[in-house]
């Protein structure tokens, strides 16, 4: 049969359909399952119009946004890599980056060659990030920038954390902590890029706060410089501009100059406690200065230490010797940059190679840091022993050689001071009787001699225009017939006006105008009893005269003057021994004279055990100013005691403690010292004459103008 006709099947099976299970009366445990091969539906939208609406347009402001914002910061870093671009181009070479001062250095250098004492913008030379001291290195990024080598000269996570913290301690996020990296406070250093210009700028100082000053437009020029220099230095490179440029404190530019001032050592040498110190001061250098308060600057550099060891650039036993043991100054820098000393040698200098300096200079000085301790020391001393507590009275005091090099000067009770009033050669008091030796020098160089006699009895004068004037001694009573020796070891009034008036009040103001007192004299019969007024360093300088023979000095404390790196001297000396005054006889004479005013007369107190020693006591009207100055064989040293409004003294004259602040002085700088003889006069003894009678003698020097005004009066020898 044949198929013909019939339906073929279908190639796919038939859809069969399955009976519903009976449904069950018992219910399933657990959760139902879910079928297999069945989606979760979605979540349907929400056919609100009013929220679809809301919808479509903040996706239409995210996507506007996006796209302007996209677009904004394209052509931000478009500007700022032109910006960072073009600094690049402008930069210089880094080695010409390292010392921006304007002006220069002075050192000071004592008679040992010690340095003692800076002026100006100290340098010391150049570091690097290689050379100088590890620790110091390692505490200046922990406490600046501890991500310093890992950011490209901006550090965004430090800037946030700064606004962050200004904002919390109610600051504007640009006030107090800046989140500025090593490299951007660098580019402030720098001024970015901006030289200083005297011709448009009033001072340095207003330079540098234009340089410092913030604002939105600077911190954005500030990051654009630093990712410059980021391109253009290695890491290593700005450290060490920061390094050289950073002011330290106490004039000190740099890190090799703050090594220097502070501790004597180079910042290649500095250990943990140093290093932290200096790094400390990166804050605020004039505060924390050590030179200006220590146990400040040991408390910061302490907090420096904790977060060298939280970064790991110390373990615990270095951080604990580090703070057990902190850092102590020089001794040149506790003793506060040489103080009166340095203050007056860089006033006797050129005012171009001293205070406004371009250059940095090398100054050898006269002084002696064993005498200048000495000196400090006694008038503590006394002070602190014998000056009742809370007096304002003050002192100074001025130790010199006979040629008027000094070696030590203390121009007030503070000594530890830079810049203050020096009472030693600023402050002009009235002399007292300490101006007589110069009285009785002019009467022994026209022929006086020391055991001549004159009456102290009661004496007046008429002065035209004033009246009569009748002086006074101290203790209002007479002594009778005295030699001109003891008239002036009891510093006794009436001879010495009787001597002065009778040699010639010119002569007198002559004779003491060329041993050095420059100040105006009086011209009144006064001038014997100190009427005018000067100087303690010009009195003292004009006993050392007394004391080398009768030679006037100049006194002095610059020996040389050089720049740094020079071998040739720029100046020499400026002072020293001049013309003579009176004939070393007379000299001679008078320091025997004046040693009988400390063996037996008004300045017993300054007696030195087993060592001659003259001088001469003064006290004024009113005893406003006490003085005492003397010498010995090697040394001659003046003592001002006085208020510095000119209130009187109370209880003091130059015979107390004057007289003590002398001897304690002396005893110190003579320590170890074998004791000479004065160069004086040793006169037998003999018959006192009658009257003060002349006695010439036969002139030594004819270019003398003493000498000259005696051929006048005599005539010839």
């Amino acid at each position: 049969m044949s198929n013909t006709g019939r339906k073929k099947p279908p190639l796919v099976a038939p859809k069969r359909t399955r009976k519903a299970p009976a449904k069950s009366t018992r219910k399933p445990k657990g959760k139902p399952k879910a079928k297999a091969g069945r989606r979760p539906t979605r979540r349907s939208r929400s056919r609100n119009p009013v929220v679809r609406f809301v919808g479509a347009i903040l996706r239409w402001v995210m996507r506007l946004l996006w796209g302007i914002g996209w677009r904004i910061t394209a052509v931000v870093m478009l500007i700022v890599g032109i910006a960072v671009g073009y600094t690049y181009t402008t930069l210089p070479d880094y080695q010409t980056l390292l010392d921006g001062r304007a002006k220069g250095s002075v050192t000071l250098i004592d008679s040992a060659g010690e340095v003692f004492a800076w002026r100006g913008d100290q340098f010391g030379g150049v570091v690097t990030a290689e050379t100088v001291s590890p620790h110091l290195k390692n505490a200046v990024i922990a406490t600046e920038d501890r991500r310093y080598y890992m950011h490209p000269g901006v550090d965004p996570i430090g800037i946030a954390s700064a606004i962050r913290i200004n904002l919390r301690e109610g600051r504007g996020p640009l006030s107090g902590n800046g989140g500025s990296t090593i490299t951007q406070q660098a580019a402030k250093l720098l001024c970015f890029g901006t030289a200083y210009d005297e011709s448009q700028w009033d001072s340095e100082a207003e330079y540098i706060a234009d340089c410092r000053r913030t604002s939105l437009w600077r911190k954005v020029k500030e990051a654009v410089y630093a990712l410059a220099m980021e391109a253009k230095y290695t890491k290593n490179q700005i450290l060490s501009v920061y390094l050289n440029r950073a002011y330290l404190g106490g004039g000190a530019y740099g890190a090799e100059a703050a090594a220097q001032r502070y501790f004597g050592k180079s910042a290649a040498n500095l250990n943990p406690a140093e290093g932290a110190m200096i790094a400390g001061l990166l804050t605020a250098p004039s505060t924390l200065a050590p030179t200006a308060n220590l146990e400040r600057s040991q408390n910061r550099a302490s907090v420096v230490v904790g977060l060298m060891r939280r970064q790991e650039y110390l373990n615990d036993q270095e951080a604990a010797i580090a703070l057990a043991n902190p850092a102590e100054l020089s001794e040149a820098a506790a003793r506060q940059a040489g103080g009166y000393f340095a203050d007056w040698v860089m006033a006797s200098g050129p005012e171009f190679f001293t205070r406004d300096t371009t250059e940095d200079v090398i100054i050898r000085t006269t002084l002696d840091q064993r005498i200048q301790r000495a000196a400090e020391e006694a008038l503590a001393y006394i002070f602190d022993e014998k000056v009742r507590d809370g007096s304002k009275a003050q002192a100074a005091i001025v130790v010199m050689s006979a040629d008027g090099a000094v070696r030590g000067m203390v121009g007030g009770r503070k000594t530890k001071v830079i810049g203050a009033f020096n009472r030693a050669t600023q402050a002009k008091r009235q002399t007292g009787s300490a101006f007589k030796p110069f009285v009785y020098g002019t009467a022994l160089e026209l022929g006086y001699s020391h055991d001549a006699t004159v009456v102290d009895e009661p004496y007046c004068l008429d002065i035209p225009g004033s009246g009569r004037w009748c002086p006074e001694n101290y203790t209002r009573d007479y002594k009778g017939r005295v030699t001109l020796t003891q008239a002036l070891s009891q510093s006794l009034n009436i001879p010495a006006v009787k001597i002065s008036e009778s040699v010639g009040r010119d002569l007198v103001r002559k004779v003491a105008s060329d041993f050095g007192i420059e100040s105006d004299l009086a011209d009144g019969p006064a001038l014997a009893l100190g009427a005018s007024e000067s100087t303690l360093i010009e009195m003292t300088g004009a006993y050392a005269g007394i004391l080398n023979g009768g030679s006037s000095v100049t006194p002095y404390g610059l020996v040389e003057l050089k720049l740094l790196g020079e071998s040739t001297p720029l100046m020499g000396t400026g002072g020293g021994i001049g013309e003579r005054v009176i004939q070393e006889n007379a000299a001679r004479e008078l320091t025997y004279m004046m040693s009988r005013v400390i063996d037996g007369g008004t300045g017993g107190r300054a007696r030195l055990p087993n060592r001659e020693a003259a001088g001469k006591t003064g006290t004024t009207q009113a005893a406003r100013d006490a003085w005492f100055l003397g010498f010995t064989a090697d040394y001659v040293a003046g003592v001002w005691m006085g208020y510095d409004d000119n209130t009187p003294l109370t209880g003091v004259t130059g015979g107390g403690l004057p007289a003590e602040i002398w001897q304690e002085t002396m005893i110190r700088v003579h320590e170890g010292m074998e004791p000479k003889p004065l160069p004086m006069l040793r006169p037998k003894p003999r018959a006192a004459q009658a009257e003060p009678v002349p006695q010439r003698r036969t002139p030594t020097n004819n270019g003398n103008p003493i000498e000259n005004i005696l051929r006048g009066i005599f005539g010839g020898n």
